[in-house]
């Protein structure tokens, strides 16, 4: 047999003459019948389709030989054992596993490595199968549905197999070597489906027998975090899941425990409890450290001043982190002394550094109030001796409510004149019916409550009270006139002076039953009346117009008493007394 494709490939007599090391010329006849019978016999004993075991006697660029026994070789196609970089990685000598194919047009004999592996591995397949034993492979790539992974052939992996509960990230599996169960196979299609599953809940059992077994309260384990909720963390302690409470994650405040932690992540944390029937267990992180809420008063006295970091910002204030756990509130009425702040998140950051003062502990609640106002001295203790009761000052009209108008008096201090402060005479509705905003006014210092920092201040007091002179001017009994200005179910409502109204209640305007006042009277008209009572600090006057009119004649009738109890009840004395008399006069 001559290989023209590849001259440095010999015949077989050729490469045995050389392996020998003699020339095929110098063979006997007898040399080369005995060979021919020895080559003879080794094709009798390989069948086609067999897998033997050869060894490499020749490398050459294109074509392996290896020897498979009884002087018989063949040839593999160097593809076949070049690795990845296309480098071949067997060597002379080397013994390999090869699958007897077929022979070509010139009668050499064709082996596989390829195939060889490849019919190994269809009966490992097999075994695995029917024995429900493990085979290794290597995840190569995420595809449709699932991996495909390497186990001599490609097989594939569904993702509900993957683990004993669903995998979200596939991608961190692929490169691994693993083991699998063999679910299904189909050796005329190429088709293999894997399991991972029942080995995952195997491993798991085991390793929960031996968690629970070895887990005690107190004892400090790591596990894993599995996933995390608003109210806690599940950790994988193996084959077992404990809950993290977020109440116990940290001695400080945890909103959300996924902003400090992630899945995936290994943890040391302490067994606070273990239900060993119901396979629960209670864990803490804080519970490694120490309680730093212990002895806080001592380190933090009321009245101290402190530093601390800025960690949240709420409508309401600012948690400042005092050391790791322990945080403190400063409300926002205590952030500044005079500067109204409708967010905290307008003058500070998380993450500033501040000095603030210690107003309040408790180590119970764990509650620390602070204040960062008083860092600095109190404006309004000054404010205070600047503007004693009584001081006029001016300012600027800076804001108007249904309550009253703000008046701007320094920088970062306004001053209210409350709506009952606008006037002495009329009744405000609304304090826009006097001011507007960026109007000069002038005003008198009614108090300063340095305590509550409320700076009031009086318009009225700019003039004398009408109302005392009122007193002096009309005493009881006075008659005064006036218009009536308004009419209301109880009476009339007249002004006696300018800005100075007075009532006559509906029992005061006539003798005469009245059933509205309107009967008698219009707005505008002028009338007058008889002053029966001033009270200056309540602004009110009580009128009465029919002490002015002589009282109506009740003319008599037999039965005007009828209804008087006082008559009826003395005539009926009287009769009683009557008859008693008559009755001693008999008995004498």
């Amino acid at each position: 047999m001559v290989n023209n494709d590849n001259p440095n490939l010999n015949t077989t007599k050729e490469v045995d003459a050389k392996i020998s090391g003699k020339d095929s010329a110098a063979l006997s006849k007898e040399e080369s019948m005995g060979f021919k019978e020895l080559y003879e016999q080794s094709l009798h004993q390989l069948q086609y389709g067999d897998i033997a075991l050869g060894k490499v006697v020749q490398i050459a660029n294109d074509m392996v030989m290896v020897d498979v026994g009884w002087k018989t070789e063949g040839f593999i196609p160097s593809a076949e054992v070049k690795d990845a970089e296309g480098n071949i990685n067997v060597s002379v000598g080397d013994e390999i596993e090869v699958f007897i194919d077929k022979r070509d047009s010139e009668g050499n004999l064709i082996l596989s490595r390829n195939k060889a592996a490849k019919l190994k591995v269809w009966d490992e397949i097999k075994h695995a199968c029917e024995t429900n034993t493990p085979i290794k492979g290597k995840v190569i790539e995420k595809v449709k549905g699932g991996l495909s992974v390497d186990i001599g052939i490609p097989a594939f992996l569904p993702g509900s197999q993957v683990d004993v509960r669903p995998i979200k990230d596939l991608d961190k599996f692929v490169g691994q070597t693993l083991d699998f169960k063999v679910l299904k196979y189909d050796r005329k299609r190429s088709n293999v489906v894997l399991s991972r599953r029942p080995i995952v809940a195997t491993e798991r059992e085991t390793e929960k027998k031996d968690v629970l077994n070895s887990i005690q309260e107190g004892s400090v384990v790591e596990g894993v975090i599995k996933n995390i909720t608003d109210y806690g963390i599940f950790i994988d302690l193996g084959g077992i899941d404990g809950l993290l409470h977020v109440t116990d994650i940290s001695w400080g405040r945890i909103s959300k425990p996924a902003e400090n932690f992630q899945k995936g992540d290994k943890i040391n944390v302490k067994v606070l409890s273990f239900d060993r029937e119901k396979e629960r267990v209670s864990l803490g992180l804080k519970q490694l450290t120490g309680n730093p809420w212990e002895n806080i008063m001592e380190r933090y006295p009321v009245g101290s001043i402190t530093e601390g970091k800025v960690v949240n910002l709420t409508d309401y204030g600012v948690f400042v982190e005092l050391e790791p756990g322990v945080e403190g509130l400063v409300h926002i009425s205590e952030m500044y002394w005079t500067r109204e702040i409708k967010h905290p998140s307008k003058v500070l950051n998380v993450g500033d550094q501040i000095k603030v003062v210690v107003l309040d502990v408790n180590p119970e609640a764990k509650r620390i109030s602070l204040s960062l106002k008083q860092t600095s001295p109190n404006p309004w203790e000054k404010l205070k001796e600047r503007y004693p009761e009584g001081t006029v000052v001016k300012g600027v009209v800076r804001n108007i409510t249904n309550f009253g108008a703000f008046i701007g008096i320094e920088e970062g201090i306004d001053g209210l004149v409350h709506v009952s402060d606008i006037s002495w005479k009329h009744r405000v509705s609304h304090p826009s019916e006097y001011f507007k905003k960026g109007q000069e006014v002038e005003a008198v210092v009614e108090k300063v409550d340095v305590e509550n920092e409320k700076f009031s201040l009086s318009v009225k007091k700019l003039e004398k009270n009408p109302w005392d002179e009122m007193v002096r001017k009309y005493a009881p009994g006075s008659v005064v006139t006036g218009k009536i200005t308004n009419f209301t179910d109880f009476g009339i409502f007249m002004e006696i002076e300018e800005g100075i109204e007075g009532l006559v209640h509906i029992s005061e305007i006539s003798h005469k039953r009245v059933k509205s006042s309107s009967e008698l009277y219009a707005v505008g008209d002028t009338v007058s009346a008889v002053i029966k009572s001033i009270d200056p600090k309540a602004k009110k006057i009580r009128l009465s117009i029919k002490e002015l009119e002589a009282p109506a004649p009740s003319p008599a009738a037999p039965n005007q008493y009828i209804n008087n109890r006082e008559n009826l009840g003395s005539n009926l004395a009287q009769a009683l007394a009557e008859v008693k008399i008559n009755n001693q006069s008999k008995g004498d």
